[in-house]
């Protein structure tokens, strides 16, 4: 199979299609789309395209669409590029000669992704290449494969593959942002200056929370739901609410009183924590509930988080860079191996060992390291700083 598959560079660059079966003729009012242009052709809907004619383009409300086909229904509004029906065309036709164009407003395909192999790929391939008989595993069932082949995506996205995304946010009154549905760790948190694209680094608060807040009767009784018997919680908690109300995140001695000072600092400190001699903002991630906390000085300000993900989110994003692909590979084979009876420990130890090996090889090839540019950056290395 070539570069593209079964799409087309026009689809690739332009997600688009502009030829046809039939040309456009003044009398042809119907038109079939393709899968080697859109790929996502049995998920498109009417709201998802846009249609051209002679860079003209058509009101939604003169055409229909029921995959694959799109229909010319009128042409209101588009009278130049659309037949009259008078001089043997067809009423609502494209021009005899036009250019026809349907473009996707926005792809499901994406630029780059030939450097990546999908996950069902991954197990196909396996499948072919490393099960059966007199090969490395002689019968393993797909599900068996799959689990593996997700666990080594996960365990190689942490730190091999370094999966890195990123959300853009503007923080609401409530001063908190739900963490994304794939999030495992953050790598950054930071607000944006609007007029100038700088990010400003946010450092987490390590002294509150937003602990449950148990509701308690007047002579301090926890109090229980009537019908489960479950605990009955407050919400905000009071951490939460004195952390909110706070009107600057800036730390300076004047914010220590002398009991904390000599409590904590005895005979070490002189002037401001340095963790807190910051006035970007604070926040605090509360894990349970799955929500980043906010000082109230972020208010309205542009959030930028940066975090850690294990590529397993959705179907889609399930797939492994190729320089990493044979590693992937190595971790669904010591997965399969280490986890049967009567296997030899030499054999599942060889199997550690090219799964490390594959691994390591993996992570020096996606280091991405270019000998122009460090050059460039150890030219200024050897100098002398006064």
């Amino acid at each position: 199979m070539g570069l593209l598959g079964t799409t087309t560079q026009e689809s690739y660059y332009q997600q688009s299609q502009s030829k046809w079966s039939t040309a456009p003729n003044g009398i042809a009012t119907a038109f079939t789309l393709t899968t080697s242009y859109f790929p996502t052709l049995s998920d498109l809907v009417k709201t998802e395209i846009r249609v051209f004619v002679n860079n003209v383009e058509i009101d939604t409300a003169n055409y229909s669409f029921s995959q694959p086909t799109l229909t010319f229904t009128g042409r209101s509004g588009n009278e130049s590029v659309l037949a009259d029906g008078t001089g043997g065309t067809t009423v609502n036709a494209p021009i005899n000669g036009a250019t026809l164009v349907v473009r996707e407003r926005s792809s499901a395909e994406r630029h780059g992704k030939y450097q990546y192999v999908s996950m069902d790929d991954i197990i196909n391939n396996f499948l072919f290449s490393y099960v059966g008989q007199d090969k490395i595993i002689p019968r393993a069932n797909r599900s068996d494969i799959a689990f593996h082949a997700q666990r080594g995506l996960a365990e190689l996205s942490y730190d091999t593959l370094r999966v890195e995304k990123s959300q853009e946010i503007e923080v609401p009154d409530s001063l908190t942002m739900i963490l994304p549905h794939d999030y495992v760790n953050y790598v950054k948190l930071s607000w944006l200056e609007t007029t100038t694209g700088i990010e400003r680094i946010l450092y987490p608060v390590r002294v509150t929370g937003n602990p449950k807040a148990l509701l308690q009767d007047s002579d301090y009784n926890y109090l229980f739901d009537d019908t489960s018997g479950e605990l009955l919680e407050g919400d905000p908690s009071e951490t939460w609410k004195g952390f909110k109300s706070e009107t600057t995140s800036e730390a300076t001695d004047a914010k220590d009183t002398l009991k904390d000072l000599e409590a904590h600092n005895v005979g070490g400190r002189y002037g401001i924590d340095p963790q807190y001699a910051q006035a970007n903002g604070t926040f605090f991630i509360d894990n349970v509930r799955g929500k980043i906390h906010f000082s109230s000085n972020l208010s309205n300000k542009i959030i930028v988080l940066r975090y850690i993900s294990d590529t397993l989110g959705t179907d889609g994003e399930m797939q492994i860079h190729k320089f990493a692909e044979e590693a992937l590979y190595k971790w669904i084979i010591y997965g399969l191996v280490s986890t049967r009876s009567n296997v030899p420990e030499y054999i599942v130890n060889r199997y550690r060992k090219e799964r490390f090996a594959a691994t390591r090889k993996a992570k020096l090839r996606l280091s991405n390291l270019k000998a122009e540019e460090l050059a460039q950056v150890m030219r200024g290395k050897s100098k002398w700083i006064k």
